[in-house]
C-alpha cells in the first residue's frame, strides 16, 4: 500500500518533476473514481507484484468527483489515466491529445433505472420527465443517446429535464428524479440494497439500446508516445495491468479484497465490492487489452450522431495506437 495515494495530495501533482517522471521507472495512473473494484486489476498488478516483475514502480491514484482525469493528465499529474471514450475523444477534441494504448473493458455497464410506476416503457416515454445524470464528461453518453432519439434536454413536456446528478442514488429514492444513471456493477445494486424490488424498476442498458460507448480504457498523451522509453514503460505496464485483470476474471472474490487493503478511507464493504467484481468480469471478458477498432468506430459514430450538438464533430484521427498492446501481448 505504500505506492496509494490519497486524492487529497492531487494539487501537488502537477508540478514540473512529475511530468518528468516517464523518463525512468516510475509510472503513476490517475483512476476515474475512488478505489473500488473497478479498478481491481491495477490493484492485483499492484499486489501480486506483477508490476515489480516488469522493473516498474506503480502507483495508483484515486480519483473522485472533483477530479477530471483528463486534467490530471494534461497537467502532468499521471503518465496514463483511465478514462471513458466520450470523455476522453470530447478532450481530445478541445486539445488534450490524449491517445488510447489499451482497452481492458470490452463492454458497457452504463444503464438508466427508472421508477415503473412512471409509465416508462421506452425511451420515448422520457418526454417530460426528469432523469438524473452524471457530469464531469460522464453525460457524453447521454446527451448523444438523447440526440440520436430527437430529445431535447432542456425541459418541457417534449424533452427531458436533466438532473446534475451526484455519486449516489439519492434522486431516485427520494423522487426528486423519474430515472437515474446507474452502473450495473455500482447503483443498481445501491438501490436494491435501499429495499427496492427487481419488480419496481425498469432499466435501460446502454449496450441494449444501441448507444453503448467503450469505458475504462487506458489513456496516455501522445507527445509522450515518441519518447522510446516512455513506451517501453507503458508495454510493460499494460502488460502486467492485463495479467491482473486476468487473474481478477479467474479470483474474483479474492481480487475484491485485495481492493479493499488499498481502500483508505474504509467506505467499502466486503459485500459490495464482491459483487461490483463480479459485474465487472462481465465487462472485462472477451478482452485482452487491445481495442477493438469495431468498438472504437461504434463509439465515435454514436458520438458523432448528436445532429445539431453531437458530443465530438469530426472522426477523431490517431486517438487510439495498436502499437502499445501488439508488443505487451505477443
Amino acid at each position: 500500500m505504500k505506492n496509494l495515494i490519497a486524492a487529497a495530495t492531487l494539487a501537488a501533482l502537477a508540478s514540473p518533476a512529475l511530468s518528468d517522471a516517464h523518463a525512468d521507472n516510475e509510472v503513476t495512473l490517475q483512476l476515474q473514481w475512488v478505489t473500488q473494484a473497478q479498478f481491481a486489476g491495477y490493484y492485483v498488478a499492484l499486489e501480486n507484484g506483477y508490476y515489480e516483475e516488469e522493473g516498474l514502480d506503480v502507483t495508483i491514484q484515486p480519483g473522485g468527483p472533483d477530479i477530471a482525469p483528463p486534467q490530471v493528465l494534461a497537467g502532468g499529474g499521471a503518465d496514463a489515466m483511465l478514462n471513458w471514450m466520450p470523455s476522453a475523444l470530447a478532450a481530445r477534441e478541445r486539445g488534450v491529445p490524449v491517445v488510447n494504448i489499451a482497452q481492458p473493458f470490452k463492454s458497457s455497464g452504463l444503464m438508466l433505472t427508472c421508477w415503473r410506476d412512471t409509465g416508462i416503457e421506452g425511451p420515448q416515454d422520457f418526454r417530460g420527465k426528469t432523469i438524473g445524470v452524471w457530469f464531469f464528461g460522464n453525460e457524453y453518453p447521454f446527451l448523444s443517446w438523447m440526440s440520436q432519439e430527437g430529445i431535447p434536454t432542456d425541459g418541457g413536456e417534449e424533452g427531458v429535464t436533466v438532473l446534475k446528478q451526484g455519486f449516489n442514488v439519492d434522486p431516485l429514492l427520494q423522487r426528486q428524479a423519474d430515472c437515474i444513471s446507474t452502473m450495473t456493477y455500482n447503483e443498481y445494486g445501491q438501490v436494491l440494497d435501499a429495499g427496492v424490488t427487481e419488480e419496481e424498476l425498469v432499466t435501460f442498458k446502454y449496450e441494449d439500446m444501441g448507444v453503448a460507448t467503450l469505458e475504462d480504457g487506458i489513456w496516455v498523451l501522445e507527445e509522450n508516445l515518441e519518447d522510446p522509453a516512455f513506451r517501453e514503460k507503458m508495454v510493460k505496464f499494460v502488460r502486467a495491468s492485463m495479467r491482473g485483470w486476468k487473474w481478477a476474471e479467474e479470483n474474483p472474490d479474492e481480487a475484491a479484497e485485495i481492493v479493499l487493503e488499498y481502500d483508505e478511507t474504509g467506505a467499502q464493504t466486503e459485500a459490495h465490492q464482491k459483487r461490483m467484481m463480479g459485474e465487472i468480469a462481465k465487462l472485462t471478458a472477451g478482452s485482452n487489452g487491445a481495442l477493438d477498432e469495431a468498438d472504437f468506430q461504434r463509439t465515435v459514430d454514436t458520438l458523432l450522431a448528436g445532429g445539431s450538438d453531437p458530443v465530438i464533430t469530426a472522426q477523431p484521427e490517431g486517438a487510439w495506437t495498436s502499437e502499445i498492446t501488439d508488443e505487451a501481448l505477443n
